[in-house]
């Protein structure tokens, strides 16, 4: 009889890239989504698993695999608990998270199958990254497979050094919070370049000078103002924070970018594995 073969040569099956896509209300998550999906269905064998976690959308440009929808009736659950629209997303996603367990199982199923699992989260930022159902979740994808945070901006609103910091400071609060490999997807690129951004992050004084030229930078006396001030304080913070940054801009509605969106997807998921 032969002796069995040794499989301490046989390496595990690759599991796929998680992206989790996070982002402002009105930054072009679902259509950023709708974008990825289709490139990757045209270019790839895999057709990529997608999970929709909100449960207020009416409507989504894509199929997804798992629906959260499917699960909570959020109308129902407002009308139940006596809640407003936010209370009753964040229910509604503390509900699915009850079954998150089942969730998992049907990702594990079909992880031979894909080389991506996409989740479209809320589009009221803080009930996902805030929230404990929103961190039981992240959490329990990233320990199961090798996930990735994009963080979604609206390029042409973030124009204004005020805004683009703001957005800046939400990004690096989710970076630390989930503690993952983090992209910054400067998304509407059709509408407006993301050159000024990725500027603002390489060189402190090109953001100095866009920030005292903008209107309200100084006070009557002709001095700083004192958000003028912090926001020059915490530009120089935060450039440790962009040292660690991915950034790629990319337009949902042409499909400009969404490569090497996919080929930060693939670096950071190198950082995951080390």
């Amino acid at each position: 009889m032969d002796a069995p073969a040794s499989t301490s040569g046989v390496s595990s099956p690759r599991k796929p890239s998680v992206v989790i896509t996070i982002g402002m209300a009105g930054a072009g998550k679902s259509t950023f989504v709708q974008r990825i999906n289709s490139y990757l269905r045209q270019n790839h064998e895999k057709s990529p698993y997608i999970l929709n976690l909100d449960p207020a959308v009416a409507h989504v440009p894509f199929e997804p695999n798992i629906d959260i929808r499917d699960t909570v009736d959020y109308k129902q659950v407002m009308k139940q608990y006596n809640l407003g629209p936010n209370g009753g997303i964040l229910t509604a996603l503390n509900l699915f998270t009850t079954k998150l367990d089942q969730v998992l199982d049907l990702m594990e199923k079909r992880a031979h199958e894909v080389d991506h699992i996409i989740l479209d989260t809320p589009g009221q930022i803080e009930i996902f990254t805030w929230s404990a159902s929103g961190a039981i979740i992240t959490d329990a994808v990233a320990s199961s497979f090798p996930t990735v945070v994009a963080y979604i901006v609206d390029t042409p609103r973030t124009m204004a050094p005020a805004t683009f910091m703001s957005n800046m400071l939400y990004a690096c609060s989710i970076m630390y919070k989930t503690k993952l490999p983090f992209i910054l997807v400067f998304n509407k690129t059709d509408v407006e370049s993301h050159d000024f951004a990725l500027e603002w992050m390489q060189d402190f004084e090109a953001f100095q000078t866009a920030l005292a030229s903008h209107s309200g930078s100084r006070d009557a006396e002709g001095e700083p103002t004192y958000m003028n001030s912090l926001m020059n304080s915490m530009s120089l913070v935060l450039d440790e924070f962009y040292k660690h940054l991915k950034a790629v801009g990319v337009s949902s509605l042409t499909g400009d970018g969404i490569k090497e969106f996919f080929d930060a997807v693939e670096e950071s998921r190198d950082s995951y594995e080390k």
